[in-house]
């Protein structure tokens, strides 16, 4: 016979797991943008943008992902912030 004690706890793991799923589900959002973001950062470097690769770009782009690595690239544009050093001949 089941007890209701059985009942609730089966029913309190079926929410744990519609949770976990959920929060998988965001985070994976979130780490695939973060990887688009670095990725557009290195590519922009190769295309000759002029865009420094530093340790606080890297995060920037990590953390804002795609409009972080805009916000970069725009700033590296606009001699503004990461701007890459360019030695006189």
């Amino acid at each position: 016979m089941v007890t209701p004690i059985e009942i609730g706890l089966l029913v309190v793991a079926l929410i744990g797991l519609f949770v976990a799923f959920k929060l998988l589900r965001a985070i994976t959002g979130l780490v695939v943008n973060a990887v688009v973001g670095v990725v557009i950062l290195f590519v922009a470097n190769l295309l000759g943008v002029g865009v420094e690769i530093t340790a606080i770009a890297v995060l920037i782009c990590a953390i804002g992902g795609v409009p972080g690595a805009l916000l970069v690239i725009l700033l590296a544009y606009l001699d503004i912030a990461f701007v890459a050093s360019v030695a006189p001949i």
